[in-house]
């Protein structure tokens, strides 16, 4: 017997399938006759898609500048798993690991290559700063936890060091098991087209449609050179929205080229949730959906590609076999006025709503589920 069946769900491809669950993994999909526990019939009205994956957010409490609780930023807003993007180094990420054990949403961390993490914003002012023995010793502690490392390389983080801290990191890399390399663009120096020569296949660029003078795009609007081959290494693009790194502009003019993200993130932390411009995970990816991506494919963006991106094989996909992460979400057309970090809008007719998640095989209603929607998890 079946610990929770889902009948008549629909897949972003608006395809039906029923999904089976049992001890916290999918068990079956397809069409089930079978008994189970409990039994939700979705008649076809609600969404369901692998676990949504934020590949980019701030949720060690304990950070001074950009913090907030994981389950705030995860199944609360039907977020199944959510990684955080360098907010710690190796000198507290023990205590953050200890803290996410405690979660219902699962956490994954992005070690700073900076062993002080987020205390302060020029975290790669003082190479002191940057111990690779401490990487390592950090990564064998919590091989399952550390997923992947993060250089935060704009000026206002680096100070005098420009690119010296990236082909540091890509040393640490090399060290750990060539581990994915995170790297937040921004203001230079360093140059973009330093970074991105460093780069190689598996590497994340993020805040990777941001509006800033150190853009992907040249001041003529095409692709810059140096991105262009980093793409055709490998190298991956993550959003990362955040407070001050997303614009409709250059995400339009990207994707009118077919220069679509890889993953799709929110870069969230308390502030930009509570008071803008991100949110959620759901309103950013609503924003893609705004400018024209499909809803596979944004979809693709939170589930397979950020689970492919990451090395987390047992997530991003609905198969038998994996973890029983669901989000359950609705298209809602309902036109809304969105804004970007540069504080420009964008008029959408559709919003994603997230109702519930389903996070090891165990139910969570989101505040809009438990409101909106008749079924109980």
């Amino acid at each position: 017997m079946f610990d929770l069946l889902l009948r008549r769900a629909r897949l972003a491809d608006d395809t039906l399938t029923d999904i089976a669950i049992q001890d916290g993994k999918i068990a079956a999909t397809g069409d089930i006759d079978a008994p189970a526990r409990k039994t939700v019939d979705l008649n076809g009205d609600v969404f369901v898609s692998a676990g949504w994956i934020d590949s980019h957010v701030h949720c060690y409490p304990n950070s001074p500048i950009y913090h907030d609780e994981p389950d705030s930023v995860g199944i609360a807003t039907g977020v199944t798993t959510v990684v955080d993007a360098g907010s710690t180094g190796a000198d507290d990420v023990d205590d953050f690991y200890d803290i996410t054990r405690r979660a219902s949403t699962e956490v994954f961390a992005l070690l700073n290559i900076s062993r002080v993490g987020l205390i302060a914003q020029n975290e790669l002012a003082n190479m002191a700063n940057i111990d690779a023995d401490a990487v390592k010793e950090a990564v064998t502690r919590h091989p399952d936890f550390i997923v992947g490392l993060k250089a935060r390389m704009s000026s206002s983080v680096v100070g005098d060091n420009g690119i010296t801290p990236l082909a540091r990191a890509k040393a640490i890399q090399k060290e750990n098991g060539d581990l994915p390399l995170m790297v937040h663009i921004g203001n230079n120096p360093p140059n973009l087209d330093e970074i991105a020569e460093l780069l190689s296949s598996g590497d994340i660029i993020t805040h990777c449609y941001n509006g800033k003078p150190n853009r992907i795009l040249t001041p003529s609007g095409e692709l810059r050179a140096s991105i262009s081959s980093a793409l055709k290494r490998g190298v991956r693009l993550d959003v990362g929205h955040g407070t001050a790194s997303f614009s409709f502009e250059v995400a339009k003019r990207a994707i009118a080229m077919g220069i679509l993200p890889h993953t799709i993130s929110s870069d969230i932390y308390c502030r930009n949730r509570i008071n803008g411009p991100v949110g959620s995970l759901a309103s950013v990816m609503s924003k893609f959906l705004a400018i024209g991506m499909s809803l596979p494919q944004v979809i693709d963006c939170v589930t397979a590609n950020a689970a492919d991106g990451l090395r987390l094989a047992r997530k991003g996909r609905i198969q038998p076999g994996l973890d029983a992460d669901l989000t359950l979400f609705t298209l809602k057309h309902q036109p809304t006025v969105l804004t970007d970090a540069e504080n420009d809008s964008l008029q959408a007719e559709y919003i994603l709503v997230p109702l519930a998640a389903i996070r090891a095989g165990k139910g969570y209603m989101t505040e809009q589920g438990s409101t909106e929607h008749a079924f109980d998890l």
